[in-house]
């Protein structure tokens, strides 16, 4: 099991390191987006953190505010900018998120911090995602990311959760360095592109939307 304080000490440091490593990406990224998006260039939103507690997770904003004929606004896949998807793909739009783990918000290794909607929808061994402060990456992620289930992408979470170690975190964040070259399991259409909330109705025969 890790050492809490080593690992918070670990996390401070990446995180000044990747911030000062990152500014000559993340200043043009943000220009970018002023110029072919305008205001905000930051995206928050409140997701759930460690003991299930909210907190406002910060990301570079890659989606437009189009709307449609009725002034809905159109499914987030169809409002994804051109520099969006760029952005997403290198995995540029989650840099902010090293501001996130300097205040304590979140690590660089943990479960993904998912929506808080989603509570209700966890299992009670799904639960215990939240034991751990949410990361930047995890095991899920280097483990399939978006072509994984739903139900495989939670266990691995939780596996996270006990078995985490300062080792096993060293081991995550190699290996997250290669799958962001990559883009291994970024765009792979299947269950975690559909929310968990809509996945689970569908599952329990709620509605009669296609689970892929």
């Amino acid at each position: 099991m890790e050492k809490a304080p080593q690992k918070r000490v670990v996390d401070i440091m990446g995180a000044l390191v990747g911030l000062g490593l990152s500014t000559p990406i993340l200043l043009p990224a943000m220009v970018a987006i002023r110029l072919t998006m305008g205001s905000p260039v930051l995206f928050r939103q409140p997701r759930c953190g460690q003991g299930e507690r909210a907190f406002a997770l910060v990301k570079l904003r890659t989606m437009s505010e189009t709307r449609d004929s009725a002034g809905q606004l159109l499914p987030p896949l169809e409002r994804v900018t051109p520099l969006g998807r760029i952005l997403r793909r290198l995995s540029v739009d989650e840099l902010p998120q090293l501001w996130n783990v300097l205040k304590g918000d979140m690590s660089l290794v943990g479960p993904r911090p998912l929506p808080l909607r989603y509570l209700p929808w966890y299992t009670p061994r799904e639960r215990k995602r939240h034991l751990a402060r949410p990361g930047i990456t995890g095991l899920a992620q280097v483990s399939g990311r978006n072509a994984l289930r739903w139900e495989d992408r939670l266990e691995l979470d939780v596996q996270y959760v006990e078995r985490r170690t300062l080792a096993f975190d060293l081991r995550i964040l190699l290996t997250t360095f290669r799958s962001v070259l990559s883009g291994e399991g970024q765009e792979y259409p299947g269950h975690v592109t559909r929310n968990l909330v809509e996945y689970r109705r569908a599952m329990s025969g709620e509605d009669d939307g296609n689970v892929l």
